[in-house]
C-alpha cells in the first residue's frame, strides 16, 4: 500500500500550524475545484487535497498520522503500526464517498481507510460490528453502541450562500439601436475570503471582514428589450472561498430624454405652435435613422400620433419597429402685444 504524504500534498512542513494548514487548503481547494479547474488532473488532485485536510485539519487524526514516524517518507510502501495488523472492517466491502457541492469525488484512499477506518463511524453497520476486531479482541455486543456513538462527520463544503448579484442597468435607445455591447461597471461589497483563522488582522480587507470590489464588463443587449426586463450573465456574480460563482442579473431601465420605448416601437414629441396646429405645416424631425421631413395636417390637436413606419428599433425577425410622432402644441416664445391682441379676438 502506497503511503500518502499529506504535508507534501498541501505544500507544508511537518511543523505547520493549524492556521497554515487551513490557509493552504483554502488556496488549493479554490485552485483545483472541479467547477473552476476543468483539467483531467484536477478531480484527483482535489480529492487528495480534501483527504489531506481531513487528516491534518483534525487534531486527533493528525497526531495519529504523525505517529507513523520513520514510515512517513513519500513513496514508501506503508505497513500499519503495531496493533493495527488485525484490525478488520466487518468484510462488508462498503466504501465512503467524498461529496463536495453535489460532486461525487470517489472513496477515501486505501491508505486513509487502513489508518483511520475505525474513526469512520458508519463504515460498518450495527449488524456487522461484531465482526470487527482489534489486536484479536472481539468487540462483540459493543458493536451497536460503537456504531451509534462514533459516526463520522463527513467534511463537506458548507452550503453555498446566495452568490447572485442583481443590479439596475440604465440604457438609452441608441445603445439598443447600435447593437454594440455596452460597458457596465459597478461596485459591490462581499465577504473577504482571505481572513486568517482566529480573527487576526487581514491586509486584504483591513480587518473588516468585508471587501469592496469593482467589476467592469461588456454586455450585449437583447433586441425588442422592454423596461424592467432582466438579463442573466452566468458566472459574473460573487465568488466564495471554494471557487463557486454566482450569476449577475441586470434589470434594464431606459434613461432616455427623447424617446419612450415599447419593445421595438418608439414615441417622441413633436412640438408645433397653435397656428401650425390649425393651418397644418411641415416639420423636420430627428430620428435614429437620420433627419426626415413630416407633414402635420390642419386642425391637429395635442396628443395626436403620426405613425412613421420602420423608423424604430431593430426587430428580432429583421427590419425595424415604428416611430410615433406625438403632437404637442406649445406657445411661441416672446409673444408681442399684437400677437396677444389677436388671441383676444379669437375668444
Amino acid at each position: 500500500m502506497e503511503y500518502k504524504d499529506y504535508y507534501e500534498i498541501l505544500g507544508l512542513k511537518r511543523d505547520a500550524s493549524d492556521a497554515e494548514i487551513k490557509s493552504a487548503y483554502r488556496k488549493l481547494a479554490r485552485k483545483f475545484h472541479p467547477d473552476v479547474n476543468k483539467t483531467k488532473e484536477a478531480e484527483a488532485k482535489f480529492k487528495d487535497i480534501n483527504e489531506a485536510y481531513e487528516v491534518l485539519g483534525d487534531k486527533n487524526k493528525r497526531q495519529r498520522y504523525d505517529s507513523l514516524g520513520a514510515n512517513w517518507q513519500g513513496g514508501q510502501s506503508y505497513t500499519p503500526p503495531p496493533g493495527f495488523e488485525n484490525f478488520g472492517f466487518g468484510g462488508n466491502g462498503q466504501t465512503y464517498e467524498f461529496n463536495f457541492g453535489g460532486q461525487n469525488m470517489g472513496g477515501f484512499s486505501d491508505f486513509f481507510s487502513s489508518l483511520f477506518g475505525d474513526m469512520m463511524g458508519g463504515r460498518a453497520s450495527a449488524g456487522n460490528m461484531g465482526g470487527m476486531n482489534f489486536g484479536g479482541f472481539d468487540f462483540g455486543s459493543m458493536g451497536q453502541q460503537r456504531a451509534s456513538s462514533s459516526r463520522r462527520k463527513t467534511r463537506t463544503q458548507a452550503p453555498a450562500e446566495n452568490l447572485d448579484v442583481t443590479k439596475t442597468l440604465n440604457i438609452t435607445v441608441k445603445d439598443v439601436f447600435d447593437k454594440k455591447p455596452v460597458s457596465v461597471s459597478f461596485n459591490d461589497m462581499e465577504k473577504c475570503t482571505q481572513c486568517p483563522p482566529g480573527g487576526g488582522y487581514c491586509s486584504n480587507c483591513g480587518g473588516t471582514g468585508i471587501k469592496s470590489t469593482t467589476k467592469s464588463l461588456k454586455v450585449k443587449l437583447p433586441l425588442e428589450v422592454k423596461e424592467g426586463q432582466k438579463i442573466r450573465i452566468k458566472g459574473e456574480g460573487k465568488i466564495d472561498e471554494y471557487g463557486r460563482k454566482g450569476d449577475l442579473y441586470l434589470i434594464l431601465q431606459f434613461k432616455d430624454s427623447e424617446y419612450d420605448v415599447d419593445g421595438s416601437d418608439l414615441t417622441k414629441d413633436v412640438e408645433i405652435t397653435p397656428p401650425e396646429a390649425v393651418l397644418g405645416c411641415k416639420k423636420e424631425i430627428k430620428t435614429l435613422h437620420g433627419n426626415i421631413g413630416i407633414k402635420i395636417p390642419p386642425m391637429t390637436s395635442t396628443g395626436k400620433m403620426l405613425r412613421l413606419k420602420n423608423l424604430g428599433l431593430p426587430l428580432k425577425s429583421g427590419g425595424y419597429g415604428n416611430l410615433n410622432a406625438r403632437i404637442k402644441i406649445v406657445l411661441p416664445e416672446n409673444l408681442t402685444q399684437q400677437d396677444i391682441e389677436l388671441y383676444k379676438k379669437m375668444i
